[in-house]
């Protein structure tokens, strides 16, 4: 059996890492392809090194452009990888424009497609990854859920129950794996108590506006808690255009994109975390950290509904607030979600090579 693994994107490798591995333990070959949609360092090829992954087999060097743009160049350049080495299956992960385009590419060649963290939704189709989510899980063939929301979404959508499995979720596979060493990383010269910050969506980024009145929020909220960000590089050119200097700048603490690991010990130590990333908020949830998410809507609700998660919208009146209830209460308490394990890659590796040992 011939397994493609196709990635693209900083959550991408951290996602296929588990089922890479996992899927080594049985007599299958596989290959990596590696879209080149993030192409900057700290977004991309550190993460091969630190997470223990194979480099890619093929490097179809994309790089950045418009939804459009990226999604079809992806296309044209994968197509010819799958005709050559035509593999018994495509695996994708996530919602990324790699992922939607491998899939089109190969529903068009009639190639299997398994997709990794299936049936999520945030009901929200002004997001493209919401389109992207709709379309592959609508042209794969076996889908692999991280969460019981997405079997419900599945189902209501009209997907067979046979070609879905609830499997977990395998970025706390990565996360179980790393934190040991993550630990190991964590310096501590830090303040005993710390905002992290993220933002790289562009409905927040790009409103530059917005950006302001959040920075301004984040600066007040830093003399009590000091802000630590990690900037992704479309935020730090948003926030070039502010006229901001995207260094130390008053009370927070601008800096590079992180490596998975350092930016792993930063949310394990954290006093709360604000984010407009889905992985951030199951990563927040897993560890126990408070997590305030700037969007209107998840398509992670399990991290609200168990774990540590609040939707403040963009609201960044509301976001000050729930800071400041962060400093003055105790931790929120969550659970950790079912079959958020670690072991969630070798569920899915069982179903591929068809391996029932032990159940899914």
């Amino acid at each position: 059996m011939r397994i493609c693994h196709v990635i693209g994107a900083r959550p991408n490798f951290m996602k296929a890492a588990p089922v890479v591995r996992a899927l080594s333990a049985y007599p299958v070959e596989q290959f990596i392809v590696h879209t080149g949609q993030h192409y900057d360092f700290n977004m991309s090829d550190v993460f091969f090194q630190q997470l223990d992954m194979p480099d890619p087999d093929v490097n179809l060097q994309v790089g950045s452009g418009s939804h459009a743009q990226q999604t079809a160049q992806i296309m044209l350049h994968f197509e010819p990888v799958v005709l050559e080495r035509k593999p018994d299956l495509v695996v994708v992960y996530g919602d990324v424009n790699s992922t939607v385009a491998a899939a089109l590419v190969c529903s068009k060649l009639m190639v299997r497609i398994a997709h990794v963290e299936a049936g999520l939704r945030s009901f929200d189709r002004s997001m493209p990854e919401e389109i992207n989510r709709l379309l592959v899980d609508h042209t794969s063939d076996v889908l692999f859920t991280p969460s019981e929301d997405g079997n419900r979404n599945l189902a209501r959508e009209g997907v067979g129950p046979e070609r879905v499995f609830f499997v977990g979720n395998v970025m706390i596979d990565t996360l179980v794996k790393m934190m040991p060493e993550a630990d190991r990383r964590f310096s501590s010269n830090l303040p005993a108590r710390y905002a992290l910050v993220t933002l790289h969506r562009p409905s927040n980024v790009d409103d530059l506006d917005w950006l302001a009145s959040l920075l301004l929020k984040l600066e007040q909220v830093g003399h009590e808690l000091e802000v630590i960000f990690p900037v992704h590089p479309r935020t730090r050119q948003r926030i070039s255009n502010l006229g901001i200097i995207p260094s130390r700048n008053g009370h927070i603490r601008f800096l590079e994109p992180l490596p998975y690991l350092e930016f792993l010990g930063l949310q394990k130590h954290a006093t709360v975390v604000v984010t407009d990333s889905g992985g951030i908020q199951e990563e927040a949830t897993f560890l126990g950290v408070p997590c305030l998410t700037v969007r209107e809507n998840t398509e992670r609700p399990v991290t609200v509904t168990l774990g540590t998660n609040v939707l403040v919208g963009r609201d960044v009146t509301r976001l000050a607030d729930e800071l400041s209830g962060v400093l003055t209460q105790s931790k929120r308490q969550g659970g950790i979600p079912p079959l958020w394990d670690g072991h969630a890659g070798e569920r899915i590796a069982k179903v591929i090579v068809g391996d029932r040992r032990g159940g899914v």
